[in-house]
């Protein structure tokens, strides 16, 4: 608002007062606050010498890198905002406090000159001057980039990562922060949600931390090799008291005597990590068991490193599915419930799934197998040479100079694909292989994602899109013919990379980095 028209408006509403006998009208009162706000505030902007910013950038060379959009904050903005004439603002003081405290975001730096920015706001406030203003600017944008952005995109791929990266402009985004503070402390609308949930528990495990961690050299007795309900053992009481330590047993008795209550609560370790339950004390257990608390936060903090390379808009999908590797999980959730989850087998080392984000078309039933190139020609071609009748053994034919296998109960795809296009030419299907969703480690395809529950997923989607029933699904799923059922609504589908998830309490289960990414990521984040 341009000063001449505040002054006429402040100018009407004071003749209003003086001349009129009625008596003031509430509309009226909040016109005249709202003006002699607007005055006031135009009153305390205090323009800044944009000419001193060159000798700042030279004086502070590693804020150099944020120098393009300080210029363009200041461009948008041709005066001083983190202070009025009294001094720093509130919120500079909230932003100093945040960025002071990054290892409670995951974040393993220090901010540069640091010493100076603390002397600024410990020494109270002041008049404002081009140096103070920069500094803090600089602040905001490191703490927007190693916060809310993370690292560069090129470096998030090259960590196996191609889910598409939010590309937000902080400039304007501190606009939103300024009319609204607090979503500097807890933006959902800004990160995934996940985020929070990790920085939870990565509270949690610090606390633990600092208090001792646990033992992580729990070891049999010489010659045991297992510990069974009943046994007495002090391998019982430190494994007591790992399990405690963490919250999975409520109380440590010390107990030398491997009881139900440890039995429950070893049972209840295993459930949510997705393990198999056993009922004794295993060297799998104790070298779960013994993985130091320092390491369990590290992997945390590369967890919390992921969620800010997730696009945000995932946190308002109303339908959505979601494929995590290293938990060899899927999730299908509509209107922020889920509707269904189903254990998965996702590639082996060797030909690891993707990290990318598609959206699923088409459903294909009674689906054709058509080999791929290198498949072809490295285990199927090498079969036919030794057994001329291997395709007529497979259900597979020629077509063209390719190889594909006929619908079927054991043809490779099952009986139904879930089609979400993309280059990487990975997609979620059924499978004939059904004894492998016993197993723990599920890493065993050539890249797509083989879906236990692939007929119950196939009924959610279609009786959703489309009314279909289970006899549809059925009778679609065991025709002697591909058959394709094209969504009316695409479906977002995210094949993700999470090994360790927190619920919103901060309870944390870890999964096996089974591409091994995790130290490679932490290297970039410790470096």
């Amino acid at each position: 608002m341009k000063r001449p028209l505040l002054l006429t408006l402040f100018t009407v509403i004071t003749l209003l007062a003086v001349f009129s006998c009625k008596k003031k009208t509430e509309e009226e009162k909040e016109i005249e606050e709202i003006a002699r706000a607007d005055v006031h505030e135009h009153d305390n902007i205090i323009p800044i010498d944009t000419t001193k910013f060159d000798a700042f950038f030279q004086k502070y060379p590693d804020f150099k890198k944020f120098e393009g959009e300080i210029k363009k904050l200041y461009r948008k903005h041709d005066h001083y905002i983190w202070h009025d004439d009294k001094g720093l603002i509130e919120f500079a003081d909230v932003l100093h406090h945040l960025s002071s405290n990054l290892e409670e975001e995951g974040v393993k730096k220090n901010m540069p000159y640091k010493d100076s920015v603390d002397q600024l706001f410990f020494a109270g406030n002041s008049k404002p001057d081009t140096e103070s203003e920069l500094l803090v600017s600089s602040m905001y944008f490191y703490y927007a980039k190693n916060v809310l952005q993370g690292l560069d995109p090129s470096e998030s791929e090259a960590t196996g990562w191609y889910l598409p990266r939010d590309r937000v402009d902080y400039v304007s985004y501190l606009d939103t922060l300024m009319r609204k503070p607090e979503l500097i402390k807890k933006d959902r609308d800004e990160v995934f949600t996940q985020y929070y949930n990790l920085r939870k528990g990565l509270e949690k495990y610090r606390t633990i931390e600092k208090n001792g961690g646990w033992n992580t050299k729990i070891a049999f007795e010489d010659g045991v090799k297992s510990i069974k309900p009943g046994d007495s053992s002090v391998t019982v009481t430190e494994v007591r008291k790992r399990l405690f330590t963490e919250g999975y047993l409520k109380n440590d008795s010390g107990n030398k005597v491997f009881d139900d209550e440890l039995l429950t609560a070893i049972n209840r370790y295993e459930k949510v990590h997705y393990r198999n339950q056993s009922k004794a004390i295993t060297k799998d257990i104790l070298a779960e068991l013994n993985v130091p608390v320092e390491e369990r936060i590290k992997t945390i903090t590369v967890n919390m490193e992921r969620c800010r390379w997730v696009p945000s808009s995932i946190n308002s999908e109303k339908e959505y599915i979601a494929v995590n590797i290293p938990s060899y999980r899927l999730y299908y959730f509509r209107d922020k419930d889920t509707v269904l989850i189903s254990n998965v087998v996702v590639g082996k080392a060797l030909h690891k799934t993707v990290i990318f984000s598609g959206e699923m078309s088409y459903l294909a039933f009674s689906p054709y197998w058509n080999v791929p190139t290198s498949i072809l020609r490295n285990e199927i071609e090498p079969a036919i040479a030794k057994n001329p009748d291997y395709l007529a053994q497979h259900n597979m034919e020629w077509n063209g100079k390719s190889v594909r296998q006929k619908p079927g109960k054991n043809n490779s795809l099952g009986l139904v694909k879930f089609m979400f296009p993309n280059s990487n030419n990975i997609y979620l299907h059924d499978t004939p292989a059904k004894s492998l969703f016993s197993r723990e480690d599920r890493a065993f395809s050539h890249g797509c994602v083989r879906v236990q529950k692939a007929r119950e997923l196939a009924i959610a989607i279609t009786s959703k899109d489309g009314g279909w029933t289970e006899k549809h699904v059925d009778a679609a799923m065991h025709k002697s013919s591909e058959n394709i059922y094209r969504l009316k609504e695409k479906i977002p589908v995210y094949l993700t990379y999470f090994t360790a998830w927190a619920d919103e309490n901060g309870n944390v289960v870890f999964f096996d980095d089974i591409y091994k990414r995790d130290d490679r990521l932490a290297d970039m984040l410790y470096k």
